[in-house]
C-alpha cells in the first residue's frame, strides 16, 4: 500500500496502538478509554486502553481533538 501512511498513538501503559484499529473512544473527565478489539471491549472488564491528560498529554491532545 504505497502512499499511506500509519499513525499510532501512545497509551498510558507504553503500549503502541495504530489509529486505523480503534473501534470506539470515551471520554471520561480527564481520560481516554480506547477499544481496538475486534469484538468490541468492556471497560468494567479492564480490556480497553486508557489516556490520560496528565500522563500522555500527545496522544490525548491528538484524540481529544474528535470531541470538539
Amino acid at each position: 500500500m504505497e502512499g499511506t501512511e500509519n499513525s499510532y498513538i501512545k497509551t498510558d501503559n507504553n503500549v503502541i496502538i495504530n489509529e486505523a484499529s480503534i473501534r470506539w473512544v470515551k471520554k471520561m473527565n480527564d481520560c481516554l478509554e480506547v477499544c481496538t478489539r475486534y469484538d468490541g471491549c468492556s471497560i468494567e472488564n479492564s480490556n480497553t486502553h486508557k489516556i490520560c491528560k496528565l500522563n500522555n498529554i500527545e496522544s490525548y491532545t491528538k484524540l481529544n481533538k474528535k470531541f470538539k
